[in-house]
């Protein structure tokens, strides 16, 4: 019996210029046993995906998995355009904690309502790669309140922001600093991706990056790391 999966999130579930988790979800099951079905877009936040429902919910998928807050937890940080993306996005107000919180409870409360899939919530990537940075220190925060509304609403929780810390303490990167994705920036990934051909995993190595090509999109150890955690805690929990 195939299993439908709506994968929700941002341009980490898009996958333009982050590997594609979806793809190696799906390498991990025999042929026919998933179909998987993205929705995603490109500088997401909360708020957006919470507008954006009605695609999901017009064929209910057997289980959905919510990557999203990246943005959020961005917001927050300083160097962020925040008017830029207030404008880009169309948020009726500026982002904060607590109305991520809020609007992350109301898509869970509305895929609740309205389809009998089992629901994910992945906590965050881990953004850039010193965990005592303020970057990731945000994303560590944002995913404690992922942790909270997946415990409140009684949906399942995906710990990828625990996964990865894990990862990257194993690791012991070299202490780079965390620099924000400006549109240029992810434009110049683009083009060494899709123009010249650089693999994704490549870009990331010649910056001496472990988990990401630009400290926010995942490389292939990265975007493992969330089929990882979909699959052991979703899929294999419910075979």
């Amino acid at each position: 019996m195939t299993v439908r999966i709506a994968c929700l999130g941002d341009s980490l579930t898009r996958a333009l210029i982050s590997v594609d988790y979806l793809d190696l979800l799906g390498r991990r099951h025999p042929p026919g046993d998933l179909h998987l079905a993205r929705f995603g877009a490109n500088g997401d936040f909360a708020y957006n995906l919470l507008r954006s429902l009605d695609a999901v919910i017009a064929n209910p998928p057997d289980v959905i998995t919510v990557l999203i807050g990246t943005n959020d937890a961005r917001a927050s940080l300083a160097g962020y355009r925040v008017e830029k993306a207030m404008k880009r996005k169309q948020l009726p107000e500026r982002p904060s904690a607590s109305w991520f919180q809020q609007c992350l409870g109301s898509v869970v409360e509305r895929l609740r309502a309205e389809t009998d899939a089992t629901i994910g919530l992945l906590s965050l990537p881990v953004l850039g790669q010193q965990l005592d940075g303020a970057a990731a220190q945000a994303s560590q925060r944002y995913s404690r309140m992922i942790a909270e509304v997946a415990t409140t609403d009684e949906v399942t929780y995906l710990p990828l922001h625990e996964r990865q810390t894990e990862e990257l303490r194993h690791a012991d990167p070299p202490p780079i600093a965390y620099r924000e994705v400006t549109p240029a920036a992810g434009l110049g990934v683009f083009v060494q991706h899709a123009v010249f051909r650089r693999s994704l995993d490549t870009i990331s190595q010649r910056r001496d990056l472990v988990l990401t090509t630009d400290h926010i999109h995942q490389n292939s150890r990265g975007a493992a790391l969330i089929a990882d955690v979909i699959d052991s805690g979703l899929l294999t929990h419910n075979a």
